[in-house]
């Protein structure tokens, strides 16, 4: 039985009778605890109290246990694949295509938009003003990610990943912050939702950074940028991504044949082929220079509010609230760890309701964690500097890892006191405890 997909038939069952977990809780004879417990797929119930609800929901036991009308919809997966001119992205999307398929994914591709519009006639030097030409481009491409979404989730197949072209915030390394925020007010959205609305993105670094020789204009009619126009593209459209939950940069320290096989390989490590590994390595560090971070183009800053929830042993299930401002994104998350570097780490996009109704489920012995996370995109790594309320004289900073002899190549003005990945002390999860 799968714990979370039983919780919310069983929630959707409640509201559709219209009763509170109160109500439900007094006719099944347990605690409003317990059918928290089963709606956040921390426990299940007995044999005999899934025969009760059956009877009372006026449904079978099988149909109970069937969740047909949940596990008919597939997994669906958006990811972006982007980069400066001349990464290797059109040859990037054969090569998905190859590896996923065989993986037993239906493999869908939003076709890049800004080459769509260019080649089609409206570009930023035909319309009125680049904010106007970019202001179609987001829409087009929100419109058509809405039309994949729901194709995909129309397919037969059990696992789709919808592979973009590009992605929205590859928009904002083409306009000036005052044009930037022009277009968001005039599609009354904002920067964290265009972002975070990705399960992940894979930046391909241009040709023109460390494989000078083959950087050309003659595969691609929208391309006009000299290798040097392209290099500076190249660092905007990573700092534009920069603050993303899920980042990775492939440069181009290797040949083609194998930059593209080290995409692959994020790739399947990020939808957990064949297994969901995270490989962390943390640092205590002294308190940075918050200052010299927030003028850094390629540094963003990250507000999160993190809850532990019950578990049981040998996991650790927490739900986290990121974003900035106001504006917000919601994750559930179960870790199990394998050694003192790699874990198993399952992670679940919520929705505001379902986020509120999980805190409900809140481990009572542990507090929230409030951190400002500031998101560093050096040296084609991927830094998270943690900044805790509670420390005035230092800091965590963690990077992922694809392999664990990946060397790691710290940004200046970054002081490491000591490497604490196997130091229980500074988890998250211990830093939680009430004293």
């Amino acid at each position: 039985m799968n714990d979370y997909t039983f919780g919310e038939k069983l929630y959707q069952l409640r509201k559709r009778h219209d009763m509170t977990q109160a109500d439900l809780a007094y006719k099944l004879g347990v605690t409003n605890k317990a059918i928290s417990k089963w709606e956040t797929g921390v426990s299940k119930p007995t044999t005999n109290t899934l025969r009760k609800i059956a009877v009372l929901f006026q449904i079978s036991v099988e149909e109970l246990l069937s969740f047909r009308d949940l596990e008919q919809k597939p997994s669906v997966t958006k990811i972006v694949i982007t980069g400066g001119p001349c990464a290797g992205k059109t040859t990037a999307m054969s090569w998905i295509q190859n590896a996923f398929t065989q993986m037993g994914y239906t493999v869908l591709f939003v076709p890049e938009t800004a080459t769509e519009l260019i080649t089609g006639g409206v570009a930023p030097w035909t319309c009125k003003s680049n904010a106007d030409y970019q202001k179609c481009q987001l829409t087009l491409q929100a419109e058509k990610e809405r039309v994949f979404q729901m194709a995909a989730e129309a397919m037969t197949g059990k696992k789709v990943l919808i592979v973009c072209d590009r992605g929205a915030l590859d928009n904002k390394a083409y306009m000036q912050e005052s044009e930037f925020a022009e277009v968001l007010a005039m599609l009354d959205t904002n920067e964290v939702e265009l972002r975070d609305n990705y399960d992940a993105v894979f930046h391909l670094v241009t040709a023109a950074k460390g494989a000078e020789e083959y950087y050309t204009t003659a595969n691609n009619a929208a391309r006009t940028e000299s290798p040097q126009q392209a290099a500076a593209l190249d660092n905007k459209l990573v700092a534009a991504w920069t603050g993303h939950p899920h980042l990775r940069v492939i440069d181009n320290s290797t040949s083609f044949e194998e930059k593209m096989k080290r995409l692959i390989a994020e790739i399947a490590a990020f939808l957990g082929e064949p297994e969901p590994y995270e490989i962390e390595r943390k640092y205590l560090i002294a308190y940075p220079d918050v200052a010299w971070l927030e003028s850094l183009p390629n540094c963003q800053r990250v507000e999160i509010m993190q809850t532990y929830l019950n578990s049981h042993a040998g996991e650790e299930v927490r739900v986290r609230q990121r974003g900035i401002h106001g504006n917000y994104i919601y994750f559930k998350t179960i870790k199990r760890k394998i050694n003192d570097v790699k874990r198993v780490e399952v992670e679940q996009r919520l929705s505001e309701e379902e986020y509120l109704r999980l805190l409900m489920d809140a481990d009572t012995s542990r507090r929230q964690i409030r951190k400002t996370r500031y998101c560093l995109t050096y040296g084609n790594q991927y830094f998270e500097i943690d900044i805790f309320p509670f420390w005035k004289d230092q800091a965590i900073l963690e990077i992922e890892l694809r392999e664990e002899t990946v060397p790691v190549c710290f940004p200046p003005h970054i002081q490491v006191l000591r490497e604490v990945t196997e130091d229980e002390a500074y988890k998250n999860a211990a830093l939680a405890l009430i004293p």
